[in-house]
């Protein structure tokens, strides 16, 4: 990957001040091989401070007849940069190969310093719902960002953590009790390895169809299994199916839910689902997956990724962490 240190505007000022030093030296007499008089030297001085100030790299500085180029900490600092960058390329690019990638993931930019503001996706709100967890299915970003989610907890495939954790692509995961109980271990390594585990229920029922403190012991008590097994009480939460109503979204916040994702579209191994009749992505779409495997999908979880991915990438996208942006 080349890095662009400059636009080309300042290049051709930059080509501009290495030529101007260049014609001061052609003027300057030497004595018995020594080299510029102190005028020169002074000369050549101002020209490299200038370059240097309007931003002109170390290529571009050339002193008088064959001078070495100026050195500096701006000019190492672009340099140590510029090494960072092609390693950093080359693992990406190393990892995409062997996980059978066609391009290399895109990189998200760092997150915002000041988080977006969250409210409930029009048509999507509850009554009286003022001060509850708004539900959304995509983040305000003008970033080309999706956030990738995994549901459930049903397959626990080591390869899937292996491939996102190589290929540093995150994601965030909504687990259920009664999936992830039978190897709760699994789910403490993908912890360990920076995921976000947030709550999806204990046993993934339809919420509407439950009185409110039924509904509440379904939050809570995950909760409660999340604070146990993994250290932290979620204030993310998901609801099954996507369906919710008023009671679902109080009961939430009495048990320290803030916020209530759903999602815009849907990858499986073998094709998408969208909300939008464009059947595309948008800035700070919310991707919907879950912990399946070849008993039910026609492939594996890294089989999905690559499929995720392919679009992802070939849309002109990167994935960021969800829990970044709220």
């Amino acid at each position: 990957m080349r890095l662009v240190r400059q636009n080309d505007k300042k290049s051709a000022k930059c080509a501009g001040v290495g030529r101007r030093a260049e014609r001061s030296g052609g003027a300057v007499k030497h004595v018995r091989g020594a080299g510029p008089t102190s005028g020169a030297r002074a000369a050549l001085t101002v020209l490299a401070v200038t370059a240097l100030a309007s931003g002109c790299t170390e290529a571009a500085v050339r002193g008088a007849h064959g001078q070495q180029p100026l050195k500096g900490p701006q000019a190492r600092a672009l340099d140590e940069y510029d090494t960072k960058s092609r390693a950093s390329y080359a693992q990406r690019a190393a990892a995409a190969k062997r996980w059978g990638l066609e391009k290399v993931p895109l990189v998200a930019p760092p997150p915002p310093a000041k988080k977006p503001v969250i409210t409930f996706r029009k048509g999507f709100e509850v009554r009286n719902g003022d001060g509850l967890p708004p539900v959304f299915t995509t983040v305000p970003t003008a970033n080309r960002v999706v956030f990738l989610t995994v549901d459930d907890g049903a397959e626990k495939d080591p390869a899937f953590l292996r491939m996102m954790s190589d290929l540093k692509i995150p994601y965030t995961a909504f687990l259920s009790d009664y999936l992830v109980k039978e190897d709760y271990g699994y789910f403490r390594r993908m912890r360990d390895l920076g995921v976000t585990l947030n709550n999806h229920t204990l046993h993934h029922p339809y919420l509407p169809g439950l009185s409110y403190e039924e509904q509440r012991q379904e939050i809570c008590g995950m909760q409660d299994v999340m604070r146990k097994q993994f250290g932290r009480s979620p204030t993310v939460f998901r609801p099954p199916y996507g369906n919710y109503n008023g009671d679902t979204l109080r009961a939430a916040r009495s048990c320290g839910i803030k916020y209530a994702p759903i999602w815009n579209e849907e990858v499986f191994v073998d094709h998408w689902e969208y909300r939008e009749l464009d059947h595309g992505l948008h800035p700070g779409d919310i991707v919907l997956t879950h912990f399946r495997g070849r008993s039910e999908w026609k492939g594996t979880m890294p089989d999905m990724i690559r499929r995720f991915l392919k679009k992802v990438t070939g849309e002109g996208y990167a994935v960021a962490r969800l829990e970044d942006y709220l």
